[in-house]
């Protein structure tokens, strides 16, 4: 009897592991998911900043001529 109970406790314990591992495993993936998508955004904005600036530069090169 005993040992039935423990079989079932280690197999409890292994279950709630791999849930708590599984758990894990998305919030590790939510952040990185997270991370790329403010990277993509500070890209858009110096690419946003950079053509701003290129158009700025050729309507000077042209009020210049």
């Amino acid at each position: 009897m005993d040992n039935d109970r423990v079989t079932g406790k280690a197999k409890e314990t292994e279950g709630e592991l791999q849930q708590k591992w599984g758990e894990a495993k998305d919030k590790a993936r939510d952040v990185w998911e997270d991370a790329k998508d403010e990277l993509e955004d500070v890209g858009d904005e110096a690419e946003d900043r950079w053509d701003k600036d290129d158009q700025r530069d050729e309507a000077l090169a042209e009020q210049r001529t």
